[in-house]
């Protein structure tokens, strides 16, 4: 009896353990699987890279074209849709992940930084390798990596997402002959590194340039809030910077000095008023390609002569439809004025008319009428 109490109690030891080591190997797997799905890559069809396609003109089409630089600053309300969630969470991932998720994976190109030279040749392009180690991004080989096709795994921790607090965009404004219109997009973007100094300063450090046509098929998955009114996430990260949904100063135009504004202007009013005279510079340009409508020049008109007015210290009482239809009466009642003056040149030529009818031929008389029809009956 012993001894088979003995073999129960270690066959139900030995079950037990079994069954720990079984539930060990399946979250061991389990974790295995979710860290190859965090860092698998995603995958966009051929027709969905053909979608976001843009077709830009030919330099014998464009007429007009103004090269734009812009810092987004994280910490501005417009802007945090790029910044938030600092992890990924069931909400998704912020810009910053996604690009280096796509790195890791080696599904895009980036470009070195060159302050102001931007050349996206394959002359410039960075490798994985030298900018995770120029960042301290820590990282290790994954399976299938080869000297052609290097792949990367970096862990969520591991990227710098919280210190990336501002981004550099290029933005283009071209206007080109065969479409007739004034065009305005955003050609690449930069992510800056904000890091604290051993003295309590903060350093930036420009990261690279990413083209935004080369990420716009996979950052249109991700849809983000963008304000905090309204959790429902209407657009997606291609939205954001395609409809220009960001707040971003001027801190460059591109010139032949390679020279930024704070060069050019190093007092902050002059430098304020340098990218207001900008901003108005290139949103009136558009509207200067077209003639005014005629409900433009009438508002025009109108807000003119309101302005003289309260320079008069006058106020208008009517406005400038009511104004237009008393001109309009004071108009025809002249026009009835004029009609009713003697020796109007209208009542001239109706009187001309009716003395024509009067000065018609009087009709022959019967006797007349006889006379001359007996003298043809005679000829005969």
């Amino acid at each position: 009896m012993k001894y088979l109490k003995l073999i129960v109690l270690t066959l139900t030891l030995a079950l037990a353990g079994a069954g720990a080591s079984a539930q060990v190997v399946k979250k061991d797997g389990q974790d295995r699987k979710d860290k190859d799905k965090k860092n698998e890559a995603v995958k966009v069809s051929g027709r969905q890279q053909a979608f976001f396609e843009q077709t830009e003109p030919s330099d014998a089409d464009k007429q007009w074209e103004k090269v734009v630089y812009r810092v987004l600053d994280l910490n501005k309300d417009k802007n945090q849709a790029l910044y938030y969630p600092e992890e990924p969470n069931e909400d998704g991932q912020s810009l910053f992940y996604i690009i280096m998720r796509l790195l890791a994976n080696d599904q895009i190109t980036v470009y070195e930084y060159l302050d102001g030279r931007e050349m996206f040749t394959d002359e410039y392009k960075l490798k994985v390798k030298d900018l995770l180690d120029r960042f301290h991004v820590l990282y290790t080989e994954a399976k299938g990596s080869n000297e052609k096709h290097p792949i990367y795994e970096i862990d969520d921790s591991d990227i710098p997402g919280n210190e990336i607090l501002s981004y550099y965009i290029i933005e283009k404004y071209t206007f080109d002959t065969r479409s007739n219109r004034m065009r305005t997009r955003v050609d690449a973007l930069c992510p800056v590194l904000h890091r604290m100094d051993e003295y309590g300063g903060i350093l930036k450090f420009p990261m690279f340039w990413v083209k935004l046509k080369d990420i716009s098929p996979y950052i249109a998955k991700q849809y983000v809030f963008t304000d905090d009114d309204n959790n429902l996430a209407r657009y997606n990260l291609d939205d954001f910077f395609k409809h220009r949904m960001y707040e971003g100063d001027i801190f460059k135009v591109k010139n032949r000095m390679n020279k930024s504004l704070m060069q050019q202007y190093p007092d902050s009013a002059s430098l304020a008023h340098a990218r207001d005279s900008i901003e108005k510079r290139l949103h009136r340009f558009d509207k200067d390609l077209w003639a005014p409508s005629r409900a433009e020049l009438q508002a025009k008109a109108e807000a003119k002569r309101k302005l003289e007015a309260e320079k008069r210290g006058e106020t208008l009482e009517e406005d400038g439809n009511e104004a237009t239809e008393t001109k309009e009466k004071d108009d025809t009642k002249s026009v009835k004025r004029a009609s009713t003056k003697r020796g109007s040149s209208s009542e001239k030529n109706a009187n001309k008319k009716n003395n024509k009818k009067k000065a018609s031929k009087p009709k022959e008389s019967k006797s007349n009428q006889g006379v001359g029809r007996s003298v043809r009956n005679r000829k005969r």
